[in-house]
């Protein structure tokens, strides 16, 4: 069963001013020689973003305390801009069928690649090439970031896009104090990233 998604986004002005990014789950064990044996959990990071460093003012504030009922605290998953790593340049697109292609973004260091499904990209701003010629697709999936053409495209096609992230708050109590948004004190406020 999928779970449940708000087609909205989080407020950008706050967004802007979150503290976070991608993490792994790792488990560490030291042998009595001192050598390490590690065992990496995720295959895939999962985003965590402290939102509280972005309020700034109390219309923010109010914005948060408004998304915050709208998608019924941990109930909704939602799009979230990642201010520090929202764009994807020319990236080769990951293959499903002939005529159906996945939007990825690729990490790459020194021959080592780490390939990210994106699922939410940007309406508006998805570029497709062919060959290097852009391209035209049957269809885009804003909700799932998969491409459709009415034939199969060769080479393997690049995209070019902005991508928000699907998130979900991490409580469902919001614990805001009357007047943080003066004093520019806000407890913590986490969101999650949702993996799809």
């Amino acid at each position: 069963m999928a779970l449940p998604f708000l087609d909205i986004s989080f407020p950008n002005a706050v967004a802007r001013g979150a503290t976070g990014g991608p993490g792994f789950s790792t488990t560490v064990v030291v042998l009595g020689s001192g050598s390490e044996r590690r065992n990496i959990q995720w295959a895939n990071a999962r985003g965590e973003w402290n939102i509280s460093t972005g309020i700034r003012t109390r219309a923010e504030m109010q914005a948060v305390i408004a998304h915050f009922y709208i998608v019924k605290g941990r109930g909704y998953s939602f799009r979230f801009k990642d201010w520090s790593d929202y764009q994807a340049a020319d990236a080769t697109m990951v293959q499903v069928t002939s005529t159906v292609w996945q939007l990825v973004k690729r990490y790459a260091i020194g021959g080592n690649e780490h390939v990210r499904t994106i699922t939410k990209p940007v309406a508006g701003t998805v570029v497709i090439k062919v060959n290097g010629v852009v391209t035209v697709p049957s269809g885009i999936d804003h909700l799932t970031g998969i491409v459709t053409f009415a034939s199969a495209p060769s080479p393997a096609p690049t995209a070019t896009f902005d991508f928000d992230v699907p998130v979900r708050f991490d409580t469902d109590k919001l614990p805001v104090q009357a007047n943080a948004w003066d004093q520019q004190i806000v407890p913590q406020i986490n969101l999650i990233e949702v993996i799809e």
